[in-house]
């Protein structure tokens, strides 16, 4: 049974840019966002909280970003983006990481915008073919139920 990390371990574990491995979240299968990478810079301890940058490129090679803050509540995040008037929130919490902390898996509520999903999200620089593997092996203990792992998509990583 796997052991969601506190916020003490967030502080350590999160800081970082991290890639998007394997999801089952519309958004990001939809063919608009490719090469997702998630970074989070600690800005608080208490309460917890994460500047978040979303980058991702549109299919003609644009850049995009979208920029925001976490908010550690309750065992969960509550992301919301910076855009002017946003109503867009999240929330979503790390349900799993392996033992090298490289490979987490983030579990998304439903929300106005997107249903309930799971993402498996990879630190820069990690191997592809190993994170699969360690997710393949791993997946109980990484908190994917057998039909989540079974729903997901797993992406190109941009190496």
């Amino acid at each position: 049974m796997p052991t969601r990390p506190d916020a003490a371990a967030l502080v350590a574990l999160l800081p970082g840019t991290w890639r998007l491995g394997a999801t089952n979240s519309p958004m990001w299968l939809a063919g608009d966002r490719l090469l997702p990478t998630f970074r989070y810079d600690l800005k608080r301890t208490d309460p917890l909280v994460f500047g978040e940058v979303v980058s991702y490129t549109s299919p003609d090679g644009a850049e995009n970003s979208i920029v925001g803050v976490a908010r550690y509540r309750h065992d969960e995040f509550v992301g919301r983006s910076r855009r002017l008037l946003s109503l867009r929130t999240s929330r979503w919490s790390v349900v799993g990481v392996s033992d090298d902390t490289n490979v987490l898996v983030r579990r998304f509520h439903r929300s106005l915008f997107a249903p309930a999903g799971v993402d498996v999200v990879v630190r820069e620089g990690t191997e592809s073919q190993e994170f699969r593997a360690v997710v393949a092996v791993a997946s109980e203990y990484l908190g994917l139920t057998d039909g989540e792992f079974a729903s997901l998509s797993w992406l190109a990583l941009a190496d």
